[in-house]
């Protein structure tokens, strides 16, 4: 089978194409034949950052071809998506049970990979920042993956202002399209009105000016893989609270709420009320192209490769 690597200490450029053997599922695994994967900022900053070669894990959606003992909650061609924390960038995949989810008949794999993780993040992230109806939120990396869908929970959910925080101003309509009231870019000295709820994707130099946006009493979730520090006196006179959210945690520690969830959100996307943003399907063996796609940032919606 086809299977992207990477080198180290290198951006897109280092990935290359090998052949490998089709991996085999171990106890509580299913295998998948890949026929979509999504790429996301916290692997294409692997690759970047990494100082030693590493399997390249991710979102995947395809067809179970095997089973690993123990798994009794799928069969052999059931369609599925979920995350693959070793070698996704192939076109065979492990998938841990608990992480798959079972794709609704009509649904196309590449429409799957790119609702399912993401619109879980964003899911997540809207519900630790508690909001309220009526409430003002700003959603960072507003045009990226999960930003979309925060945009769409928080307009849904009956915010009183929807702000959009993107790095260009030609990414405006298609955020406004998804629901935002504002957009304000992140060069801009002040981003309008402080808001009671911030969902921030970016992380880094970015985390200090979206905490100095918090509204009196305000709650920030950092849910980027790009760190940043916190300045606790920013906090303290605003009455500021922070909180970091990870789905991985609520998958393997709460696996009931995220089963809920994922039942949910198919069910939003089946009425409508869910949309589906894909900025471009891309090869396999192209993958270095997708990753620069995601490190410019020029990505409206999700990047997805189809081997």
């Amino acid at each position: 089978m086809l299977r992207i690597r990477y080198d180290v200490n290198g951006g897109p450029e280092v990935l290359y194409a090998e052949e490998a053997t089709a991996p085999v599922p171990g106890a509580g695994e299913v295998l998948v034949r890949v026929e979509a994967l999504g790429v996301t900022l916290p692997t294409v900053r692997k690759v970047r950052e990494g100082r030693e070669p590493a399997a390249l894990g991710g979102e995947v959606a395809g067809v179970v071809t095997a089973l690993g003992e123990g798994v009794d909650g799928f069969r052999v061609g059931d369609r599925v998506t979920g995350l693959c924390f070793a070698h996704s960038y192939a076109e065979y995949a492990v998938v841990a049970a608990p992480f798959a989810s079972a794709v609704p008949a009509g649904v196309g794999a590449v429409e799957a990979v790119a609702l399912v993780r993401s619109g879980l993040v964003a899911r997540g992230a809207y519900e630790a920042g508690r909001v309220e109806p009526g409430e003002s939120v700003l959603v960072t990396a507003a045009a990226s993956a999960v930003g979309t869908y925060a945009l769409q929970y928080a307009k849904a959910g009956g915010a009183r202002r929807v702000v959009a925080a993107v790095g260009s101003a030609d990414k405006a309509d298609f955020v406004r399209a998804l629901g935002a009231d504002e957009v304000v870019l992140y060069g801009e000295a002040a981003w309008g009105d402080p808001y009671d709820v911030v969902l921030d994707g970016v992380g880094g130099e970015l985390l200090g000016p979206a905490v100095r946006a918090l509204a009196p009493g305000g709650r920030l979730v950092a849910y980027s893989s790009g760190g940043g520090t916190v300045d606790a006196y920013e906090l303290l006179v605003r009455g500021a609270s922070v909180t970091g959210f990870q789905m991985a945690v609520i998958a393997r520690g709460k696996p009931a709420l995220y089963g809920r969830w994922r039942a949910e959100q198919w069910e939003r996307h089946r009425a409508g009320a869910l949309r589906v943003t894909v900025h471009q399907e891309i090869p396999l063996a192209e993958a270095a192209r997708a990753h620069r796609i995601i490190e410019e940032r020029r990505n409206l919606g999700k990047v997805v490769l189809v081997p």
